[in-house]
């Protein structure tokens, strides 16, 4: 199936579902995980699968690799409900950088290439949410008709922060909650719930434009799944794959895997995301594209009530260290062009 899958990217969810399914019985090697990139394209979820297997196959007999009762799974459930929005409600006033690896592939190939890399700063206020400022570009200061969003052009994203997780355990969502499955997450012992959100009872928008026409927006349902710690009923990982999206509408499929890890804000910890991928296909002109942006979240800190989004720059968040196995960037970074956008 793995094979098959430059030819039928289609065919990676049922690959997931049986890697989920039936587990593995041989290990995860460099050289598998090195294929596995190259024929998927590097796709997120079903690299995050392969060793969730490879963790379940090296300790099958673990006491954590069991799934609760049913009624111990839902008391959890319910404790990460209030946890969950109870944080939400907390959350100070912060500051953050994203560093974003934008790609895209033609058709449905998986075969993805740079083609641009931003830096964005992200100020989050409860008073006003969240609010985005662009600061470079491949490195370079952006233009003044440059702004994160329709005037940039390409795939952008957000709500990774709060809205996310709020909307999900909001009881107007009617999200429906199963237990299924046991895992290790960074050394955290986790219950893994799949979860739906039916499209009458969704928030989530998907909007669309080209060049300088007028924007469309779809709202769509989803499913996924949430990593619940068992110990601090707080989620460490998210993944969301859009539903019923309209038929006709340019944007044909949406997923998300956020990543969340414990910072330091003003001597607090907070949960707050630490990677993301977001990765949409569509269809514009006359031909399908794929895109992916890889999302780093560095550098959070208090966000004063003195301060301005737009006064902020690069110098005031720490320098950054460098990540391991990061794509090295285009060397000549294509034009850029409007492509859809997931808020």
């Amino acid at each position: 199936m793995l094979y098959q899958l430059p030819a039928n990217p289609n065919m990676r969810d049922r690959l997931v579902e049986e890697i989920r399914a039936r587990g593995i019985g041989f290990p995860v090697t460099e050289g598998l995980r090195s294929l596995v990139a190259t024929k998927s394209g590097n796709d997120s979820l079903l690299r995050h699968t392969l060793e969730e297997a490879e963790r379940r196959r090296a300790n099958p007999t673990s006491a954590t690799a069991k799934l609760p009762p049913t009624a111990e799974a839902s008391e959890l459930l319910e404790r990460t409900r209030k946890a969950t929005l109870g944080a939400v409600a907390a959350m100070p006033d912060y500051l953050v950088k994203q560093q974003i690896i934008r790609s895209r592939a033609l058709g449905q190939t998986n075969n993805y290439s740079v083609y641009d890399r931003l830096t964005i700063a992200v100020s989050y206020r409860e008073s006003a949410g969240e609010d985005y400022k662009l600061l470079s570009v491949n490195g370079m200061p952006p233009s003044e008709d440059q702004t994160y969003g329709k005037k940039l052009g390409g795939t952008s994203s957000a709500g990774e922060y709060v809205t996310v997780l709020s909307e999900l355990f909001k009881p107007e969502s009617r999200a429906q909650f199963t237990a299924v499955d046991t895992d290790t997450l960074r050394g955290r012992s986790t219950i893994v719930y799949d979860y739906e959100v039916k499209k009458e009872f969704s928030r989530q928008a998907l909007k669309w434009s080209e060049g300088d026409s007028s924007e469309l927006e779809t709202i769509a349902g989803y499913r996924g799944r949430i990593w619940v710690d068992r110990e601090t009923n707080r989620i460490l990982r998210l993944e969301e794959i859009s539903t019923d999206i309209d038929p006709g509408f340019p944007i044909t499929a949406a997923s998300e895997t956020i990543d969340y890890d414990w910072v330091t804000i003003n001597e607090q910890s907070h949960l707050l995301p630490s990677h993301a991928v977001i990765a949409l296909t569509s269809r514009g002109r006359g031909r399908t594209e794929q895109t992916r942006n890889d999302i780093l979240f560095r550098g959070y800190r208090k966000f004063g009530a003195e301060v301005k989004i737009i006064d902020i720059d690069e110098k005031d968040f720490p320098p950054d260290k460098p990540e391991k196995n990061e794509p090295k960037p285009p060397t000549t970074p294509p034009a850029l062009k409007p492509q859809p956008k997931k808020p």
